[in-house]
């Protein structure tokens, strides 16, 4: 059943899921604490939180880590949440060397409308010009001009690390140079918002809660032209009364984040992300990718290639074992670096195992390639017979997999890339 052949009630929840999933993620990953400043509220319980100031993480995630989706096991993220209501904000970013970096700019529909980075403004130092829909003026010469949708905003950062102490620490200094300012004044821009809610709070939304966040984001960031028929929806929905949009944020969100996309370039993959900067009306399709892969950047930046079925259409399980063969010079073709990432399918984390591999690549230490080129991995939850195999461990449950793409070439670009069939072995 497609989005327009459901109940209003579901179609409103469709349409608006952005909205609330990008407030809880606010809610979980903006932080308490300051580290100049302190705590934002001392009441441990508050809802307080600092914005424009960014926040760094150290280390690479691993399934201690539940705040986050779908999370990457190749980077460290570098994040901030902006709030644009009082007046434009400069970003003052370091050189980055010869280092793959992206800041990926999300509005709160969770359109990536602007980038920073390695593909689109270089490495070299620079400084960024952030300003909502209700500033106009000159942008100052030499800055790079960064045009928000929304008073509010997700800057999602990335920067590639080797998994070693040098270079993480490397890294963490490159971090602490990156700086948020108002433009007025140039002056710190940190300060404290109420994000209103509880982010670790994953589970299907209170139906209140989620009226009241909704309506609470929606006229500080209006929906796209394209998305007309979202605000009738709204009004159907909520005046139906709080036990109907209860009864369809259960039904979508249980859809959404169980049930199993096909697989539309054959061999298990499909591509739930296919947009540049912007989801116009895909409005199903933004709702899956805002509950399951929350940040997902445009396709020019990263693509996501996604498995959750294998090559006869079977959804994946740990109980069985799975090969992935990439031909002599068929691997990914990118101008970055590629990943592989195993994915626990009940709550879109990352998997404990043994050897704590949770993604594998073109990076991977100790990846073995064929005499002729070609590369296979192993998909299974025991060890597999030959104690060299490029091994990628799986539960014994449910799982699916993401093949991360970082600056892909024009072949995944034009989907004319033909991917390897993932063949279950048993």
């Amino acid at each position: 059943m497609t989005h327009t052949t459901m109940p209003p009630a579901q179609q409103a929840v469709i349409h608006t899921l952005p909205l609330f999933e990008m407030a809880r993620m606010r809610a979980a990953t903006a932080p308490r604490r300051h580290p100049q400043h302190g705590f934002a509220a001392a009441d441990a319980g508050s809802t307080l939180r600092w914005a424009n100031t960014f926040t760094h993480s150290r280390r690479l995630l691993t399934p201690a880590d539940r705040e986050v989706v779908t999370p990457n096991n190749d980077t460290l993220y570098t994040n901030a949440w902006l709030d644009l209501a009082d007046g434009p904000l400069l970003i003052e970013v370091p050189d980055m060397g010869e280092r793959y970096w992206t800041l990926g700019f999300l509005d709160l529909w969770t359109n990536p409308f602007a980038y920073a980075g390695r593909r689109t403004t270089g490495n070299r130092a620079q400084r960024l010009f952030v300003h909502g829909p209700q500033w106009s003026g000159q942008v100052p010469a030499g800055m790079v001009e960064v045009a928000a949708p929304g008073a509010d905003v997700w800057i999602i950062g990335r920067i590639l690390v080797d998994n070693e102490a040098e270079d993480l620490a490397r890294v963490a200094a490159l971090q602490q140079q990156f700086t948020i300012l108002r433009a007025s004044d140039a002056q710190p821009a940190a300060r404290v918002i109420d994000t209103a809610m509880n982010g670790r709070q994953t589970a299907t939304p209170d139906a209140a809660e989620y009226r009241a966040i909704v309506e609470a984001a929606w006229p500080r960031n209006p929906a796209a032209r394209d998305d007309a028929t979202a605000l009738p929806l709204w009004h159907r929905a909520t005046e139906g009364g709080a036990a109907d949009l209860q009864q369809a944020l259960a039904h979508v969100c249980d859809a959404l984040r169980h049930g199993t996309q096909a697989s539309d370039l054959g061999g298990g993959w499909s591509v739930p992300v296919t947009i540049r900067t912007d989801w116009g009306a895909q409005f199903e399709q933004r709702a899956r990718v805002a509950r399951n892969l929350i940040g997902a950047l445009g396709i020019e930046e990263a693509m996501y290639p996604l498995a959750e079925v294998d090559a006869q259409g079977q959804a994946l399980h740990g109980a069985h074992c799975y090969a992935l063969y990439f031909a002599p010079g068929a691997a990914p073709q990118v101008d970055a670096f590629w990943s592989l990432t195993m994915y626990r399918k009940s709550d879109c984390l990352l998997v404990n195992n043994p050897i704590q591999r949770y993604s594998i690549g073109d990076r991977t230490r100790g990846l073995r390639w064929d005499a002729d080129g070609g590369l296979r991995i192993a998909i299974q939850h025991d060890a597999p017979a030959d104690p060299d195999a490029n091994w990628l461990p799986a539960p014994c449950e449910p799982f699916y997999l993401t093949l991360r793409l970082y600056q892909p070439r024009q072949a995944h670009l034009d989907f004319s890339f033909a991917y390897p069939p993932l063949v279950r072995m048993d």
